[in-house]
């Protein structure tokens, strides 16, 4: 398993890191926050997990979770020295998946992580919906069609789960606005209407160059199977 371990603390990633490397890991380490951000953003499939310290220069913990922009599986462990409540809710809120507190000697850390793994394994599998050749991962908020990334923004997500949810199915306006939005339309609304155009652009066409997303007038959006 690959892990990406971010710490200024070098002579502890050294530590760390020939432990993990006994226990059969591979650890790319990295100092500082900014090369941490970059190592997820350039190598996103790469990792089984993500282990980031709080303090570190030029970017701390919290502010790379802030600004990872691509969808990722790895799970988030946060490690500090610090063992504040705020902070573990903050960790939490940002999309840590666990948090833990230094010192901590690296046989816990260890079991903590493959605790992790696992039950990050264990979700995405239970979260993953699979039509065709799109597949949806709730947990990761992550789409891919053919082993493609397919790019959506917060809304554009929410709004093809509940069609992919309900594949075969006519999914009102008012059902996506409320569960996919949150929020009713309003008269002549068209959030909806210019979201599923972006979706539709970005997801593209079937394979046989059919459309995914049909539109059913007066009624709202179906997206299609088993032509």
């Amino acid at each position: 398993m690959h892990l990406l371990l971010a710490d200024d603390d070098q002579t502890l990633c050294e530590l760390l890191r020939e432990f993990l490397e006994l226990e059969e890991f591979e650890v790319t380490v990295v100092h500082d926050g900014i090369a941490a951000l970059q190592q997820i953003n350039d190598n996103t499939s790469e990792w089984d997990a993500i282990i980031l310290d709080v303090m570190m220069p030029g970017m701390n913990g919290f502010d790379v979770l802030k600004s990872i922009t691509v969808q990722h599986h790895a799970p988030v462990m946060m490690l500090t020295a610090r063992g504040e409540d705020t902070d573990t809710v903050l960790g939490l809120e940002l999309g840590a998946d666990e948090y833990v507190a230094k010192p901590v000697s690296p046989r816990v850390l260890v079991a903590r992580l493959r605790a992790l793994i696992r039950r990050s394994a264990g979700e995405q599998k239970h979260n993953r919906l699979q039509v065709e050749d799109l597949s949806l991962n709730e947990a990761a908020r992550a789409v891919q069609i053919d082993g493609r990334v397919i790019d959506l923004t917060g809304a554009e997500f929410s709004l093809l789960k509940l069609l992919v949810n309900q594949a075969g199915q006519v999914v009102s306006r008012e059902q996506l606005a409320l569960d996919g939005l949150g929020r009713a339309l309003s008269a002549y609304d068209r959030r909806i209407e210019t979201h599923m155009a972006q979706i539709r652009r970005k997801i593209g066409k079937r394979p046989d160059g059919s459309d995914r997303i049909k539109t059913i007038r007066g009624s709202g959006y179906q997206y299609l199977i088993g032509r």
